[in-house]
């Protein structure tokens, strides 16, 4: 009931990264989509199977050197069930390829309801006394504006199965500050949720000093990345907003602990369609991933000691 299995595989690839898989048919190359519909049609079940395709090649150039990869759920969920399919078989392959899988779905409920998020994505569900996994993914995004409630059956699956959540603290879009930079008293709401996120984890840490809330706090905000990481120093962060959306190495620095972890910092974009920026030929866009990836790691680590 820790981030421990996250920091083992950061310190195995000596690179503190996740790749977001946000698939949408303009990232994927023509040859992929047209390969797809040729056996499904220009059809939900088209795109699906290009996107799995496409997710297929990401993986496998990436495994070895990013520890981590984060789908999107909503990017799925746009094709109906033959998306959200291809988002447990895109979980699965990762798993199988020795990577760690940060759902990205931002759930947040309160009672049967949110239990069903947790078991659903993190546990396992019961069918007559039949214990299956449905996502299985190995950490999941959250939204808890319920507050504990909302958080309190995650953390009786993350106990019992070892899983991890991420908590929404500060976002890295731009108009975040409408509501989490109000105050409550002389505190920004995002420093009450950063307190919460403390309290959620107090008597939980693992081997590496980190409990199972994490906490999402954007590099497009490097003040209250740096603010946060000093606030929760045991907490672990997933950091959006490198490179697409400004965020540069300089900034995510911040985010981490004092041996290069207590941080993982996201692109999903600008790995993705890394072979539209070089202009490369499409066939290699899984390659050229790849360079993206080696090169995001090299920025990030010649800031930090890992």
């Amino acid at each position: 009931m820790s981030f421990d299995r996250l920091c083992e595989k950061i310190l195995a690839c000596k690179n503190p990264t996740v790749a977001g898989l946000d698939p949408k048919l303009d990232y994927i190359p023509d040859w992929i989509k047209e390969e797809s519909f040729q056996r499904y049609g220009r059809t939900l079940a088209g795109a699906a199977d290009a996107y799995l395709t496409f997710n297929k090649g990401l993986i496998d150039a990436l495994c070895d050197i990013v520890p981590a990869v984060k789908p999107q759920a909503a990017f799925y969920e746009l094709l109906g069930w033959e998306g959200v399919k291809v988002l447990k078989e895109t979980i699965d392959y990762a798993k199988e390829k020795g990577m760690y899988v940060i759902t990205d779905a931002k759930r947040g409920d309160i009672g049967s309801t949110m239990e069903a998020y947790a078991e659903g994505h993190l546990g396992h569900t019961l069918v007559d006394g039949v214990e299956l996994r449905a996502f299985d993914g190995d950490s999941l995004t959250v939204n808890a504006y319920f507050g504990t409630d909302c958080v309190k059956p995650l953390l009786e699956v993350c106990r019992r199965d070892g899983k991890t959540v991420f908590v929404l603290v500060k976002t890295s879009n731009p108009s975040s500050g409408e509501l989490q930079d109000q105050l409550i008293g002389d505190r920004p709401v995002y420093r009450v949720m950063g307190e919460m996120v403390n309290g959620w984890n107090e008597g939980a840490a693992g081997q590496y000093g980190y409990g199972p809330v994490g906490a999402v706090v954007g590099a497009t905000y490097p003040r209250q990345l740096q603010e946060m990481r000093a606030a929760m120093p045991h907490v672990f962060l997933l950091v959006p907003g490198y490179g697409a959306q400004g965020g540069a190495a300089a900034d995510v620095a911040a985010a981490f602990d004092s041996r290069g972890l207590g941080a993982v910092i996201n692109s999903s974009r600008g790995i993705m369609c890394a072979w539209k920026k070089e202009g490369c030929d499409p066939r290699d866009y899984a390659q050229a991933a790849r360079r993206e990836a080696i090169r995001m790691r090299d920025d990030i680590c010649a800031h930090i000691q890992l």
